[in-house]
């Protein structure tokens, strides 16, 4: 007996003690027994998931689905996938352009500013100095209520009884509307970011900082497009109308003539859809997405006022609106006869005057021959 007992130490100094050790895990390894593995790759190999990935395998359940499927409503389904896309969506492809951004000057009076709110409909404008390159920030509307509503507050004076009362205890005569937009000291700050910056990272700088409106930047300081938040969060829910939106008319509409007077900043599905297979972009669509940018492209320039372009045959489009810097309103018909120049004959005649500029490289100054385009204004 006593033999056994002392030769117990000899048998656990060897093997059988490191077998008793603790065995390290390596951290996030979880050890599953060996049935559940097997399942796990069989059901990975079956449905195409990823075992290193929840998220590619939760876009793989959302396009694999049948639309009957319950776990997920649909709008759950479109919001979850918005969700998932959100971070590879860009701020470039959802600002408002520059050309289409409302901003005020530091040095607008309250008066005036009063009325760019009720014909903006927003409740933020961008602020600047000289040009939209300078910007100062913001103002929101419920900062110029404050402030004169601060101004027309009248305290009353001791002893002394109005005939009439003032409503709410307002004087609004008080308020002197020529007042600057600097001198009443309330412009707000802005964030300022870069086209390159991703949809979620703004949202949660927004967030963050509790600053609702961002101004887009290029590399040179350069204003480029604007962004809200009601921008981003859109990109998970879809289009918000409040109250205050109105019903706009579709971008493309029928004319009792059978020609489409649409908006220039039309997408190029919608007015395809709308006119029909027949107005046929070919190539266009991989370069330009807007209406507009298919007819600079065709020109090779920006359009003028009344000029008209030949579309896809057997269209003509017509610029019934634009300004310097861009084209907002078009008409679309068939052609009835042939043009005096067509967008592609005007673009190869503005690269011949390219070709034939100075040996010193500069463009030429020649301006278009009076054939060079139709004017049917």
């Amino acid at each position: 007996m006593s033999a056994i007992l002392a030769s117990e130490p000899a048998q656990t100094d060897g093997a059988s003690r490191s077998g008793n050790l603790p065995v390290p895990v390596r951290e996030g390894e979880v050890l599953r027994p060996a049935h559940a593995s097997w399942l796990a790759r069989a059901i990975r190999t079956l449905f195409g998931w990823r075992s290193d990935s929840l998220r590619a395998n939760l876009q793989v359940v959302l396009e694999t689905s049948a639309p009957d499927e319950t776990s997920f409503s649909p709008v759950e389904r479109t919001m979850l996938r918005n969700i998932l896309y959100l971070r590879e969506r860009r701020i470039a492809d959802i600002m408002i352009p520059r050309a289409d951004i409302i901003a005020v000057r530091q040095d607008i009076s309250l008066g005036e500013l009063m009325k760019l709110f009720d014909s903006a409909g927003h409740s933020r404008l961008v602020v600047y100095g000289e040009t939209l390159d300078e910007p100062e920030g913001m103002v929101h509307i419920r900062d110029l209520v404050v402030f004169m509503a601060a101004r027309a507050k009248v305290e009353p004076k001791n002893g002394t009884r109005r005939k009439k009362p003032l409503p709410a205890g307002l004087d609004l005569r008080a308020i002197n509307l020529a007042t600057t937009l600097a001198e009443a000291k309330i412009i707000r700050k802005l964030l300022y970011v870069p086209p390159s910056m991703t949809a979620m990272d703004l949202l949660a700088q927004m967030q963050a900082t509790r600053v609702h409106l961002a101004l887009v930047v290029d590399e040179y300081g350069g204003t480029d497009g604007l962004v809200s938040i009601e921008d981003l969060v859109e990109q998970i829910v879809g289009d918000i109308d409040d109250e205050h939106d109105s019903d706009e008319p579709p971008s493309v509409v029928q004319q009792p003539d059978g020609s489409f007077i649409a908006d220039a900043r039309a997408p190029l599905d919608d007015v395809t859809s709308t006119i029909g297979a027949e107005f046929n972009i070919g190539e266009a669509g991989e370069n330009v997405d807007t209406l507009g940018g298919y007819l600079t492209w065709l020109a090779g320039r920006l359009p003028l006022r009344g000029e008209v372009i030949a579309g896809p045959e057997p269209f003509e489009i017509e610029v019934l609106d634009a300004d310097p810097r861009r084209i907002k309103r078009v008409r679309i018909s068939r052609r009835e006869g042939p043009l005096k120049a067509t967008g592609r004959e005007s673009r190869e005649r503005g690269a011949a005057g390219s070709a034939s500029a100075g040996d010193d490289g500069k463009p030429s100054t020649e301006q278009p021959k009076p054939g060079d385009t139709a004017d049917h204004s």
